[in-house]
């Protein structure tokens, strides 16, 4: 059985948590490929909401494996913490592995995300504090420790923990004027960390590549979304790892054959959170109301986000990177009760048309949107299950974005918990 994969098609936050939960139940494995804690991904079912930032989303589903990548950076102090906070809530997490080739994000780590976006003054670029964007420098800079690191018996953990905690140190001090961190403290808790993730510790690209080859159905999780990828995002305002497709494949270690549908999540309006620019953003009154509304809020930092008009000029550049084979409309009860709504099909800089996505962050600052409007509708799409409980005009609303995006739409979400859904064709074959 090939992998699917589910992508955020926007600036993240669009849903996927839900999703992967829906398309859990017919999956055998679940796998995180991409990004580390600063995901929040929400879970909504009969056994309760569940806010998870790195075990896999279909944890819920008895019987499904779960697995972090290698392309994943991870904060044993979360992992470990999230773990126990399920199986409190009495969900096995013994299924559960993490891959021996994963990047740890150090105490250090954490305390320079702080400490740079704090420098970064006016220009912040709205990073959660959590320590992913210096993890992954590491990694890139082969400076980093990986989780197959920790349990190593030999004495070159407490070398590098040293070599790295000196370094660090010279630019937390010399260059932000910080306290410097503790070596020995950070070696013990390595140690800590190692006996408590033994268990878990696997190389995981070859357990996902097993599975294929048993014809087992694998579900790849995306975090974060398209708009917010290293290459292809807003850059410099973008996340530090790709959440794009081609992060799928590296950061699992498996062939592109192997995945035979690509579906992208949208949500039936945008949001974003941080810096950066945003043309559809809604100022005011409306953004205001439409975001207390939807409950606007970040899972991770609790941040206000910022909301607007669906961009399908955005979206389209999304199914252009990804190769979306089918697309997910979530949110769409959120609009319920609107005289009209807006979709921006196009931009505007001066009295010239911009028709793609630009990649020049200044540009796009200046770009205006041009919107189509629609016939909103006061029938309530919220818990429908089936296409045919929508108002008409909230079909006609998701056809057009369908046409403007060049993707038909599989799933619509109607509501936070797994029975709000609407199916329109089988994601898995």
């Amino acid at each position: 059985m090939p992998a699917y994969a589910v992508i955020g098609g926007q600036w993240g936050d669009e849903g996927k948590g839900k999703v992967i939960d829906y398309l859990a139940g017919e999956s055998d494995c679940v796998v995180r490929y991409a990004g580390g804690n600063n995901a929040g991904h929400t879970v909504v079912n009969e056994r309760g909401e569940f806010q998870l930032h790195l075990v896999p989303s279909g944890i819920c589903w008895p019987g499904v494996t779960g697995i972090i990548g290698n392309g994943v950076v991870v904060n044993p102090d979360v992992l470990l913490g999230e773990m126990a906070g399920l199986q409190q809530q009495g969900i096995d997490t013994d299924r559960l592995f993490v891959s021996d080739r994963a990047h740890v994000i150090m105490p250090y780590h954490i305390l320079l995300d702080e400490l740079q976006e704090k420098a970064r003054g006016s220009g912040a670029i709205g990073t959660t504090g959590q320590g992913i964007g210096p993890a992954y420098v590491d990694k890139a800079s082969r400076d980093g420790i990986r989780v197959g690191d920790l349990l190593d018996t030999s004495e070159q953990l407490p070398d590098r923990v040293q070599a790295a905690v000196e370094m660090k140190n010279r630019v937390i001090t010399g260059v932000y004027g910080g306290e410097p961190v503790d070596a020995d403290e950070i070696l013990a808790r390595c140690h800590a960390w190692a006996e408590q993730l033994r268990p878990l510790v696997r190389p995981t690209e070859q357990m996902v590549q097993d599975l294929l080859e048993q014809d087992k159905r694998v579900l790849l999780e995306g975090a974060q979304g398209t708009l917010l990828d290293v290459d292809h995002g807003s850059y410099p305002y973008v996340t530090s790892s790709s959440p794009s497709i081609g992060g799928a494949i590296t950061g699992l270690g498996i062939n592109p054959q192997s995945i035979k549908g690509v579906l992208g999540v949208f949500k039936a309006y945008s949001t974003r959170v941080g810096g950066g620019p945003m043309p559809t953003e809604m100022h005011g009154r409306a953004g205001e109301d439409l975001r207390e509304k939807a409950h606007e809020y970040g899972t991770t930092t609790g941040r206000a986000r910022r909301v607007g008009w669906f961009d399908a000029v955005a979206a389209r550049y999304s199914h252009q990177i990804n190769g979306f084979t089918g697309m997910v409309l979530t949110r769409l009860d959120i609009l319920d009760g609107m005289d009209d709504v807006k979709i921006c099909v196009g931009y505007r800089v001066g009295d010239r048309e911009v028709e793609r996505f630009p990649a020049n962050t200044a540009l796009l600052e200046e770009c205006e949107p041009v919107y189509e409007g629609l016939p909103g509708w006061k029938e309530p799409t919220a818990s429908a299950t089936r296409a045919d409980q929508l108002p008409a005009n909230a079909l006609a609303y998701v056809r057009r974005i369908e046409e403007l995006v060049g993707c038909e739409a599989q799933i619509i979400s109607t509501g936070p918990s797994r029975e709000e859904t609407i199916a329109i064709n089988r994601v898995m074959h």
